[in-house]
């Protein structure tokens, strides 16, 4: 039988999980004298930086990758736990156990969210939201966590919808509903929309998605170069993009702008301290290995430059990390011109075995890489 290619195709059913302030529940589930008290998970030191936030701890503005000391001031109380990354990730592997009840396409996109595409699901039920149902149910029973699940016909306004009912909460987009759920959202909102990004679609007469699908294509490309592709579909409710069980992440990191021009050594090795602090707790977060290290940094000119070393074992030492990339630092230095961008990436991933193999990791949305 020959199929045709011009058939309507059936409307996927995508349901996109995400754990409740994952690291941070984790921490209140196992000590009963954390519960109901603003907890951060991460460093309390002078250059520590926030992995993740309880509830009661963002009612004060707290914050994920926040600078503790920013944290503490916020929230006085705060109370900082050390992360434990194995409690993690035993956690996360009972979640993917229970996803994988219900359908092998699965798409990790760190250890407390994922993708799915349950369009034929193995149980049979044949409802994306009595799946999503199932799913949360068996995840508070198994782990005495709660999670949060957004379900439509698309990852991306899925992704949009997990966040809608936070925390606990189900979010159901139809496909006549997703070009209105757009459109009636702030594009701050949208996934990989930072603060500067916000910034200058504002300076455009840009604020939610009924004004971004007001521009045509030509429009956006000229203002966001390649991304104005994928901006023109997505405020229109549009993402063509498969659940891919199989992605593969390529490279992990960050970066920092500075108001200021940092040029003395000492501000510049404490700005990297802070960068790699980011950095390793996403590469944790991921549970991503890797070899190559590149340090990237931006001159008050914008020249940028880049510098890069690969060892023959996989970094998978803090200690290491960190004195690999002072030692690129040390290649660029002295920055007389002041430098006012700073960051690291971890390249050339590999599995913790050692095999030498991809990692399977996050698939890259058009707009992962623009910053934060």
């Amino acid at each position: 039988m020959v199929s045709n290619p011009d058939a309507p195709q059936p409307v996927r059913k995508i349901i996109h999980v995400d754990m409740d302030a994952f690291f941070a529940s984790v921490e209140q589930r196992d000590n009963p004298e954390l519960r109901g008290k603003p907890v951060a998970v991460g460093g309390s030191s002078k250059r520590g930086v926030v992995a993740a936030a309880s509830y009661e701890a963002r009612a004060f503005g707290v914050r994920s990758a926040m600078p503790s000391v920013t944290a503490q001031r916020q929230c006085p109380d705060l109370i900082f736990v050390k992360p434990r990354f194995e409690a993690y990730r035993t956690v996360s592997r009972q979640i993917r156990d229970i996803f994988a009840r219900h359908t092998d396409l699965i798409q990790p996109l760190s250890l407390d969210e994922a993708y799915l595409d349950v369009t034929n699901d193995k149980q049979g039920i044949g409802s994306a939201v009595k799946i999503a149902k199932a799913i949360r149910a068996a995840i508070r029973a198994e782990t005495g966590l709660t999670a949060s699940a957004g379900v439509s016909y698309n990852k991306f306004i899925a992704k949009l919808a997990s966040d809608q009912n936070k925390p606990d909460g189900l979010c159901v987009i139809l496909p006549e509903q997703g070009a209105e759920f757009v459109a009636g959202l702030p594009v701050r909102r949208f996934h990989g929309v930072g603060p500067r990004t916000a910034e200058k679609m504002a300076k455009l007469g840009v604020h939610t998605g009924a004004d971004l699908a007001q521009k045509d294509e030509a429009w956006l490309a000229h203002h966001f170069g390649s991304w104005g592709s994928y901006l023109f579909k997505a405020a229109r409710g549009i993402d063509d993009g498969p659940v891919n069980a199989n992605s593969v992440r390529k490279s992990l990191g960050g970066e920092l702008t500075y108001f200021d021009d940092k040029r003395s050594e000492d501000e510049l090795r404490e700005a990297l301290d802070e960068i790699i602090d980011i950095v390793w707790d996403r590469i944790e977060r991921y549970q991503a290995r890797g070899k190559t290290l590149v340090l990237k940094a931006r001159y008050s000119d914008f020249r940028t430059i880049t510098r890069s070393r690969t060892v023959p074992h996989i970094l998978a030492d803090r200690a290491e990390f960190a004195q690999l990339g002072h030692a690129l630092l040390d290649q660029i230095l002295p920055a007389e011109m002041g430098i006012r961008l700073l960051g690291l990436t971890l390249g050339s991933l590999v599995d913790e075995s050692g095999s030498g193999e991809d990692m399977p990791g996050q698939g890259r949305f058009a707009f992962d890489a623009i910053e934060d």
